[in-house]
């Protein structure tokens, strides 16, 4: 924003007017995925005009960090910064990025750079989140029952199932952000014979899939085991393999093994 002032000076025969320029705070919201690297950007301003730039970063639980850069004698200083996963990207002359890498929950907080140069003061803020995918797992639970459990993620996930079933969901909060989503399900006896989970998450989804055990009424089916008994008769005159009878017998019951 340009402001202009025209002031009349009873001093002075002349007309004259200040040109102010004005830079309203800047400030974005960012979040990033753990373990990866980010690069935290200056206010875009010309480094030939740059008279000071200075990083502000304000973590949760720790005392403010400060790095920076005086152009007239080219020095750096810092104070209370001992998280050497926050540095310069590269020489502040060259390139004034703030680097975070690899990135951790611990690292979620602002941070701001501030510039003073000869056109004005500017400045740009991150407040930076951090992302954990969760740890799925599906597995069987108590009295026949289906668990799809999205471990630690931060923020917390979403899980639906296909079949949809008789399902109840809870949270675990594990603090800083992570949770903990676990899902239970049930379905009729022998209507469900594979069951999907899916979770959905900012980082990424992931789907898992089960398959039920067959009841009883699925065993019998066409395809089962034969069982086969032949029986002769006593009398000796009968022995001839044409006097055999043979009768098949289909297994009627789960509990026969063979």
């Amino acid at each position: 924003m340009l402001c202009k002032i025209n002031p009349r000076s009873s001093l002075s025969r002349f007309s004259f007017i200040i040109l102010l320029v004005c830079v309203c705070p800047d400030n974005t919201s960012l979040s990033v995925l753990v373990d990866t690297k980010v690069v935290l950007a200056c206010p875009p301003v010309s480094l030939e005009n740059v008279l000071i730039i200075r990083w502000d970063i304000n973590l949760r639980g720790k005392p403010s960090c400060s790095r920076a850069y005086r152009r007239d004698n080219n020095e750096t200083s810092e104070r209370n910064c001992t998280d050497e996963r926050i540095s310069w990207e590269s020489r502040p002359d060259l390139n004034p990025a703030l680097q975070i890498g690899p990135v951790a929950t611990t690292h979620e907080g602002y941070y701001r750079c501030e510039v003073a140069a000869q056109e004005g003061n500017f400045g740009l803020g991150y407040h930076l989140q951090v992302s954990v995918p969760p740890e799925v797992t599906l597995f069987r639970g108590s009295n026949g029952s289906i668990v799809c459990r999205a471990a630690a993620g931060k923020p917390a996930a979403q899980i639906s199932w296909t079949p949809p079933g008789d399902c109840h969901t809870v949270e675990q909060q594990l603090g800083n952000g992570a949770v903990t989503v676990q899902s239970t399900c049930q379905w009729e006896d022998g209507q469900v014979s594979n069951v999907s989970c899916s979770v959905s998450h900012v980082t990424g989804n992931k789907s898992l899939s089960l398959e039920l055990k067959p009841d009883a009424q699925q065993l019998r089916h066409p395809g089962a085991p034969k069982l086969k008994i032949f029986i002769y008769s006593s009398h000796p005159c009968s022995l001839s393999l044409e006097k055999r009878k043979t009768h098949v017998f289909k297994p009627p019951f789960s509990n026969i093994h063979f």
